[in-house]
């Protein structure tokens, strides 16, 4: 099989240090949605993967996230590249992905792109914090089977320690991308105290459990689920660590609540202005935080216009979003250049590592 990935090696160039990287990368960048599932690797998946190019000789640290798998490699030659490429295509689940699907690269280019995903550059949601803990996770697997060895451990410590500086030293990962986490973290700001508050969430959905968990991370006191279906909301407080209630609750809740976050599907508002009315009579003066994330709206508007309530909507939240994905993306140059720096101080130190490593080969 012929290699795919940008190199000239020859049957009789042994490449080394830096020169011997390879990588393969699949991802949101290069390939539709199906190719990305059918290429995806599970943590059994990996191991598999990384013992069967051990056992060929090849040292590798296999990466899968939601949107990108990526192996990388130590070569010694053209037949390790064909051989690392060949496993990775037979682990897809179904037909594998065409190879216009792949992006290789090697050496320099393949060190940079590895500091950059660690970075957060390569993500979806420019500046994502998960993917370094994915990246971290990846190489305790690979160290923890024996498959790395001394090269990629070495690299990929380099690109987590890029990563951890630039989400240090710049603001790349300043600010709410999601609509659910800047509700959250607005929420955090009205009540600078959200240990001692009880936040009702309106929907058990994709956005109405991914808000509580935004919720349950800033460490709300009181997490209530309400949804139409009771089991749902049953199914989502329990993995959440939360209380579940039916639709009919809602009065009490409104009235004992001190934010109402709403995410959920409804043809008329679930909270209207009288049931709102309502509730307030019977709580003490106190302020309640009303955010809508749902289309229709499932807050009626006039809500706003009750003494005490602040209400957000939809528009003002995607102007938070969309401030904080303009700030995210100025800062790439920032973060462009501390990876340029830490880049050139891995090629030194992996040029020094790989004379020492000469020198006493030479001296065997």
């Amino acid at each position: 099989m012929t290699s795919s990935v940008d190199t000239t090696l020859s049957g009789t160039h042994r490449p080394r240090g830096l020169d011997a990287l390879r990588l393969l990368t699949i991802s949101h960048r290069t390939a539709p949605l199906a190719d990305l599932e059918s290429i995806a690797l599970s943590r059994e998946a990996r191991a598999a993967l990384q013992r069967d190019l051990w056992r060929s000789g090849i040292e590798s640290v296999a990466l899968s996230t939601c949107n990108r798998t990526e192996l990388y490699w130590r070569s010694s030659s053209a037949q390790d590249d064909a051989r690392a490429e060949s496993a990775l295509l037979a682990t897809a689940s179904g037909p594998a992905p065409a190879r216009a699907s792949f992006a290789g690269r090697s050496g320099a280019a393949a060190a940079a792109h590895l500091f950059r995903v660690a970075s957060g550059l390569e993500s979806l949601v420019v500046g994502e914090a998960e993917v370094l803990g994915q990246v971290r996770e990846s190489l305790e697997a690979a160290e923890a089977l024996g498959c790395a060895g001394f090269f990629l451990e070495g690299l990929f410590r380099a690109a987590l320690r890029a990563g951890g500086r630039a989400r240090i030293e710049t603001r790349i990962g300043v600010g709410a991308l999601s609509l659910a986490s800047a509700a959250v973290q607005l929420l955090a700001r009205v009540h600078q105290d959200l240990s001692s508050s009880t936040v009702v969430v309106i929907g058990a959905g994709t956005t109405g459990v991914k808000a509580a968990r935004h919720l349950r991370a800033e460490g709300v006191g009181r997490l209530v689920l309400i949804n139409r279906t009771w089991e749902r909301a049953r199914e989502a407080a329990a993995e959440l660590a939360g209380e579940a209630a039916p639709l009919l609750d809602l009065p009490r809740w409104l009235a004992d609540a001190d934010a109402v976050l709403a995410a959920a599907q409804a043809e008329a508002p679930i909270v209207t202005a009288e049931a709102l009315r309502d509730a307030l009579a019977q709580r003490p003066q106190r302020p309640l935080a009303l955010i809508d994330l749902s289309l229709p709206r499932a807050i009626d508007p006039a809500c706003a216009e009750l003494p005490a309530v602040v209400l957000h909507d939809l528009s003002g939240l995607e102007q938070v979003v969309a401030h904080n994905r303009a700030r995210r993306e100025r800062e790439i140059p920032r973060v462009e250049a501390l990876i340029e720096r830490e880049l050139r101080i891995f090629e030194t130190q992996a040029r020094e590592s790989a004379l020492r490593r000469r020198i006493v080969n030479d001296a065997r």
